[in-house]
């Protein structure tokens, strides 16, 4: 769909920016900025590559009012009315937290929207929705975080976290929301090191604890290495690691490899999982992203074995702005469990991310 140009005049601009300042729970009205007669807006030539795509004899085209435009203009608005209040809200929480009358910018508080819909073998679409959050509060005086996700981790199996994105609701393990206090120290003068404490949301509450050590380098001009170690426990289910290395490069002509290798300790099942990753992504344009991926799951017990071997491509393309995505994946598996037979699947998937700091989508 071609975006209309259609920037605010200078007094429509001082508008929009007294309604941010708003409180976080204040009903905020939208400037429409169709009201603007066209020669009070601002020169196309001059809008950021990244948020339009137009040829020149859609300059100056006025909007054409449809059902599809009506709907896209309503998820338009709530983006501009959400995405303030849940920055503001956890600005507001890491003030009264912390005591200070300053917080500190781009807190990692989002909300994901979405829905999805998935075709497999013998088994029809269906749409499935799909929402996922956290609350990210650091406080200015000390090194804590108040931290509360929609999901734990720790409770979703290795397989799963690999092909998440393939995945729809029902397809993923229910782990419940957690909420913990996060120390962040530096080690050194390159690994970042953080300790949680915290529960499950849920009656009764599972405590846990778990520490985390991350470390990124250059050996050189072309390779880029990182690797990531957790330890953790839960008062229900006991203990568990996980150890990630992975190693990335440029390759030619825009795209880029990586590869990645995870393994990690059950305690409960008393074995180890592991899974290795090999991708290649490739920047189509400002818009679309291609990410062709191959990979290879397994498990110690009753001997190391191979589970399953699965392939993917996902065609990522911006919507809207940095915010609305849509998502097509097709995808291939042959699980041990199926005696290695082919499991073809299609998802479709539209995803908003409403969040103040465009980093973390």
């Amino acid at each position: 769909m071609t975006e209309k140009f259609r920037p605010l005049a200078p007094a429509g601009f001082a508008c929009f920016l007294s309604l941010m300042t708003l409180p976080a729970f204040a009903a905020e009205p939208v400037f429409d900025i169709r009201e603007q007669p066209i020669s009070e807006r601002l020169s196309p030539e001059n809008a950021p590559l990244i948020d339009y795509t137009f040829t020149p004899d859609e300059y100056w085209a006025e909007p054409r009012d449809t059902y599809w435009t009506s709907f896209t203009d309503w998820v338009i608005r709530q983006e501009r009315i959400q995405g303030p209040r849940i920055q503001r809200l956890g600005a507001w929480a890491d003030r009264t937290l912390s005591g200070s009358t300053q917080s500190l910018p781009n807190n990692e508080s989002y909300l994901r929207l979405g829905f999805a819909t998935k075709s497999e073998y013998s088994n029809p679409a269906q749409f499935e929705p799909e929402a996922r959050f956290r609350l990210d509060i650091p406080t200015t005086r000390r090194k804590l975080r108040l931290v509360i996700e929609s999901e734990s981790e720790e409770q979703i199996p290795l397989e799963e976290r690999q092909r998440d994105r393939q995945l729809t609701e029902p397809d993923r393990t229910s782990t419940q929301a957690t909420g913990a206090l996060r120390y962040l120290t530096l080690v050194g003068d390159a690994i970042n090191f953080s300790t949680d404490i915290g529960g499950r949301l849920r009656l009764p509450p599972d405590a846990f604890w778990r520490m985390t050590a991350r470390k990124s380098w250059q050996p050189g001009p072309i390779w880029t290495f990182g690797t990531r170690q957790r330890v953790y426990y839960y008062h229900q289910s006991g203990w568990g690691a996980r150890t990630w290395f992975g190693a990335s490069r440029y390759l030619s002509d825009g795209w880029d490899f990586s590869s990645s290798s995870e393994l990690e300790w059950v305690h409960s099942d008393r074995k180890f999982k592991a899974a290795q990753i090999l991708a290649i992504r490739k920047q189509l344009n400002s818009r679309s992203r291609l990410i062709p991926r191959i990979g290879v799951l397994g498990e110690s017990q009753p001997s190391w074995r191979t589970t399953s071997v699965f392939a993917d491509l996902t065609w990522r393309y911006r919507v809207y702005s940095d915010w609305l995505y849509a998502e097509l994946i097709p995808g291939l598996e042959f699980p041990r469990d199926e005696n290695f037979t082919d499991q073809a699947s299609l998802l479709f998937r539209i995803e908003m991310y409403f969040s103040g700091t465009i980093g973390q989508r």
